[in-house]
């Protein structure tokens, strides 16, 4: 199949974006923070062709054909991400009057890689091309988030639309969500980024995450400040109840986790960097408590296989480990990890 065959007629334009994982910096950009995503080199591709008063849609993975009319409530399928960003443009004072979308992805469903901002992001730049639409990469980050959230419904931070759009493969985006002033920085020489996959899925995923955010919303006013970010030492949060103090606690010392990581980048030191996202996963699974049994041994199986840091990546409760692993010793880690647990998938 391709788009011919499913629309009858030829694209009009093309585009891709990677899925993402996150290095450093987890559960923070919702409260104004820093983050360090590395973009992955499995990309969504979306080819479009104009359309008037509907969208449809063709997921090649999911063999599905949908369509709706604009101004259309979301449903709860993968076309709630394309009608969200015809939205989105629509909302911003593009007249976009609809569009055929036909979508490859290589990007895990499910694993926390957000596949969900690699769609938004394809399908934007594709829009932005055939409507010849004055957009930079930046505004479609925005308007990717603000699809997602206004019209799908998920409370995302910005941090995956940006990865998505402004990151480079190989690098480390670091980004401040208050300012969205960014930064790509190159990741460790000698080192390469293991997504490892036990196929767990994400168990209650959208209830956890949407109590972490009232939390960390509730532990911000508490403390008389805008937003987490506006507290830069641990022991201020010390006198919060819990489990305000350790949701805080996690997203202060993540904040500084991101800060020494990036010094840790531009001196090259893996070593620093690989204890960081260790630290990471440990305050993750503790004072944040989105982790699972399985992903904790996970981590600890990651490093005795040899790499120089591993933690969850995405918004836990279930998704993927990103694991630092030196490149030359990249057969014997896959090899270890396989022999104890033969149902992994790394990417």
């Amino acid at each position: 199949m391709g788009f011919k065959e499913v629309f009858g007629t030829l694209p009009e334009a093309s585009a891709q974006a990677p899925g993402r994982v996150n290095l450093l910096g987890e559960h923070t950009d919702y409260q104004e923070g820093y983050v360090l995503p590395t973009p992955l080199p499995y990309l969504t591709q979306v080819e479009a062709a104009k359309a008037e008063g509907r969208v449809e849609a063709y997921s090649e993975e999911l063999k599905e054909l949908r369509a709706r009319p604009l101004g259309s409530p979301a449903q709860g399928d993968f076309l709630d991400y394309l009608l969200g960003v015809v939205w989105a443009l629509r909302e911003a004072g593009y007249g976009v009057p609809g569009a055929r979308f036909y979508v490859r992805s290589r990007v895990p469903i499910g694993a926390g890689l957000s596949s969900s901002a690699a769609l938004e992001v394809a399908a934007l730049r594709a829009l932005r091309t055939l409507y010849r639409l004055p957009l930079s990469d930046k505004d479609i980050a925005l308007l990717g988030q603000k699809a997602e959230v206004e019209y799908v419904g998920v409370g995302c931070g910005i941090m995956d639309q940006m990865a998505a759009s402004l990151g480079e493969v190989g690098k480390a985006l670091f980004l401040d969500t208050r300012t969205l002033d960014y930064e790509n920085l190159p990741l460790p020489p000698g080192a390469r980024v293991a997504v490892l996959d036990l196929g767990l899925g994400r168990r209650l995923a959208e209830a956890g995450y949407n109590q972490r955010r009232r939390e960390a919303e509730e532990a911000a006013r508490r403390l008389g400040v805008r937003s987490l970010r506006d507290i830069g030492e641990l022991r201020l949060v010390e006198g919060l109840p819990s489990p305000l103090d350790k949701r805080a606690r996690h997203i202060v010392g993540e904040n500084l986790r991101v800060l020494r990581g990036v010094e840790a980048l531009r001196r090259g030191d893996v070593k620093a960097f690989g204890e960081l996202m260790v630290e990471s996963h440990r305050s993750l699974s503790q004072d944040y408590e989105v982790s699972l049994p399985e992903l904790d041994l996970l981590v600890e199986e990651a490093l005795r296989a040899g790499a120089h840091g591993a933690k969850l990546t995405g918004a836990g409760f279930g998704g993927a480990v990103v694991a630092l692993v030196p490149q030359d010793r990249m057969e014997p880690f896959q090899n270890h990890l396989l022999a104890r647990l033969p149902h992994l998938r790394i990417l």
